[in-house]
């Protein structure tokens, strides 16, 4: 676990005895001041890694060129294809794009890093660690999402609002729904990561796990094909599943292809996802944390 962020306390003579509603509210106040800082440092670490920012731009960029053509050439021979016109098709391919590494769909971020540490059995004392394992690692990828929403978001969007007729919207409040869609799609994103990373405490290695969930993604996040093209059964599932959140639901609001009670809908469709997902990672956590005590005496 990155301990970048220092947490000092200062005593003062009446603080031996403290009285249990004050305990709470001060432990409130540090969980407030601490996650921001957390947050904040890893957003800073992921800003220092400047080569590789810009080589990601540029590849997300290049692939957006590609993916942007064969749309077009898709959607010249099949006009209105999914309810989608030519403009919103490609506008997709461009948001999906900035979207991308923001979301995680191809998974990293904190995974790499717990990977390591259970590689190294420092996974053990990270769950003792007077901070929430969970909320750690929360804290820190909304810090590394928040990072990667603007380096690695805005200038594959740019270029392609350059070389093509990109159906965005003026609307201020459609981009603040949008944002908000993207916060949720984040956090539903994190719990299925979670979940994953968590499975090494039995596997040892999640990897393959990882391997499996990325295809996954891929697929039924909206990430290759809009998931309102696929047909028949295919189509209902995908739209049910956690991963129709990350790159589908931002993306139709954006172009606003949700609108009135659809936008309420989506958002909210996002949020349970995300409730169920961090609680299913809590429950996994305490079960993880159980097995270590067990295992360790």
């Amino acid at each position: 676990m990155d301990t970048s962020v220092e947490i000092s306390v200062q005593l003062r003579p009446d603080d031996g005895v403290r009285e249990p509603d004050a305990g709470r509210e001060a432990g409130w106040r540090g969980a407030v001041r601490l996650y921001p800082a957390i947050a904040k440092g890893a957003f800073r670490r992921y800003s220092t890694y400047r080569a590789a920012t810009v080589a990601g731009a540029v590849t997300n960029t290049v692939f957006g060129f590609i993916l942007a053509y064969t749309f077009l050439a898709l959607w010249r021979a099949r006009p209105g294809l999914g309810g989608y016109d030519t403009a919103q098709a490609v506008s997709y391919i461009w948001i999906s794009q900035s979207l991308l590494v923001t979301v995680a769909v191809w998974g990293g971020g904190f995974q790499d890093e717990v990977q390591e540490r259970f590689r190294s059995g420092d996974i053990a004392i990270d769950l003792y660690r007077p901070v929430d394992f969970q909320g750690w690692w929360l804290a820190t990828d909304l810090g590394r999402a928040a990072f990667h929403l603007f380096a690695r978001g805005l200038a594959p969007t740019l270029a392609g609002s350059l070389a093509f007729d990109l159906a965005l919207p003026a609307d201020p409040l459609v981009w603040a729904l949008f944002l908000l869609a993207v916060l949720f799609a984040v956090l539903v994103s994190f719990g299925l990561r979670f979940l994953v990373s968590l499975t090494g405490f039995w596997l040892h290695d999640s990897e393959g796990i990882r391997a499996v969930t990325l295809v996954v993604a891929m697929f039924f996040s909206g990430m290759l094909l809009p998931i309102g093209l696929f047909p028949g059964w295919l189509g209902e599932l995908a739209h049910v599943l956690p991963w129709a959140a990350l790159i589908q639901i931002p993306t139709d609001i954006l172009l606003e292809r949700r609108t009135g009670f659809a936008v309420l809908a989506g958002l909210g469709f996002q949020l349970l996802w995300a409730v169920l997902l961090l609680a299913a990672g809590r429950a996994a956590q305490l079960l993880a944390a159980r097995k270590v005590v067990v295992q360790g005496g």
